[in-house]
């Protein structure tokens, strides 16, 4: 049977976080190829972490700055090694190439990096966002984790374009891969509650994640306040798991304000809302909120940068404003009025079936791999880039680890 191995960020929760569910749908993806999958991530476990030995994967601890990694990977000996995010294939990258330099190595990276921590500098600077800020350290590092693997997964088409464009990266070590989703069938459409069944806004994400609780600071202080005066009745039901102090402070029960933390159910109080609201001003890839409003029929108002790479040439699934004004209005328009409010359901359903259609993109991936696989010498001659990112005298991350390594066995 034929193996890959997972060096995963974190555990996988699907239930607090879109990178969560994206590993698990790429897992399902391996799966169904008839892969054997081992996860290994040296992160701590959290409660709300999945069990991935209920789907038959085997999960295993590993240890940064420690060659038992190296004795790990040569039993195991992997066909496909995937590292989810950069950071990690800067951490194993050069050791799986030193022990098992035939595997294949794929790099999924959930989304740019580099990208979002420009943003967020441009927007911390109330500066246009350009070039300038996407071309931080973070974005060297990212971009040399690219080049070292054979194959990236990226989960936006904006990003491929940036990669492509900005960063010149030549297009065959990219294969766009969006989330993964089964069609909405007409039996799940006929479940949803309709427009008179829901009430009160939503918003959702997971708050350790920088733009997420600035997007909920933004509707407390500048956009609900807004809404609240024309709609006095309505509620704004923020979710999201890791909720700390600072957050659970935004809670105020006579402004309609309520911070209700860890969504046991998404689909469940996505359901029941009437109106999502995503105002997220930096970030980068695809926002999971969006899709868990779409297959819930949830109507949504949303930023430009939420709405990045989600519609394509589609229409949204509700509002795209970027001025709080603008969007507060809309939001209340859409809250209003039941025939637009049907109309962008179906918009969102829709765009559900059509641009993430897991089936399709399930062939295109493992054809690509297939592809790869076969040509793998020849491919990684090609990329000259990558092979200078090798070459020892760049390996900075690989000889630092090494040095941590001694150090930490003459403690």
């Amino acid at each position: 049977m034929k193996k890959l191995l997972i060096i995963g960020f974190v555990w996988p929760e699907p239930r607090s976080s879109a990178a969560g569910s994206r590993m698990l749908q790429l897992v399902a993806v391996f799966q169904s190829a008839g892969y054997q999958i081992t996860f290994a991530t040296p992160c701590a476990k959290s409660d709300n972490a999945v069990n991935l030995e209920e789907n038959n994967i085997e999960q295993v601890s590993i240890e940064l700055n420690n060659s038992s990694f190296d004795d790990f990977i040569k039993v195991l000996n992997p066909d496909i090694v995937m590292f989810d995010r950069f950071m990690m294939e800067e951490q194993f990258g050069w050791r799986v190439t030193e022990h098992c330099p035939k595997a294949l190595k794929i790099l999924d990276t959930e989304d740019l990096h580099c990208l979002r921590k420009g943003r967020r500098q441009a927007f911390k600077e109330a500066k246009p966002f350009d070039t300038k800020y996407l071309f931080n350290d973070t974005a060297k590092r990212e971009i040399a984790s690219i080049y070292r693997c054979d194959l990236s997964l990226i989960i936006s088409e904006v990003e491929m374009e940036i990669l492509k464009n900005d960063f010149k990266v030549d297009a065959s070590l990219l294969l766009y891969v969006p989330f993964l989703l089964d069609n909405i069938t007409d039996e799940q459409l006929n479940k949803q509650p309709f427009f008179n069944d829901r009430k009160h806004f939503i918003t959702i994400g997971n708050f350790l994640h920088e733009p997420n609780y600035n997007a909920v600071l933004y509707l407390k202080e500048t956009i609900w306040p807004l809404i609240r005066e024309d709609l006095p009745h309505t509620e704004l039901h923020v979710y999201g798991s890791y909720a700390s102090l600072k957050v659970n402070q935004l809670h105020n029960e006579k402004q309609g304000f309520l911070i209700k933390g860890f969504a046991e159910d998404a689909n469940v109080v996505m359901q029941n809302a009437r109106v999502c609201l995503a105002p997220i001003r930096f970030g980068a890839g695809l926002k999971g909120k969006l899709i868990d409003a779409m297959r819930n029929g949830t109507p949504c108002v949303m930023s430009s940068i939420a709405a990045e790479g989600m519609f394509g040439k589609l229409k949204p699934n509700g509002f795209i404003e970027d001025n709080h004004i603008l969007f507060s209005e809309k939001a209340i328009q859409l809250y209003k009025e039941e025939n637009g409010w049907v109309e962008k359901q179906q918009n969102g359903f829709q765009i559900v079936n059509s641009r993430f259609n897991k089936t399709e993109f399930q062939v295109g991936l493992m054809s690509k791999i297939v592809e790869t696989i076969q040509q793998l010498t020849q491919k990684r001659f090609n990329n000259f880039t990558g092979l200078m990112l090798q070459h020892n005298s760049l390996q900075s991350t690989k000889y630092m680890s090494k040095w941590i390594e001694e150090k930490n066995k003459k403690k």
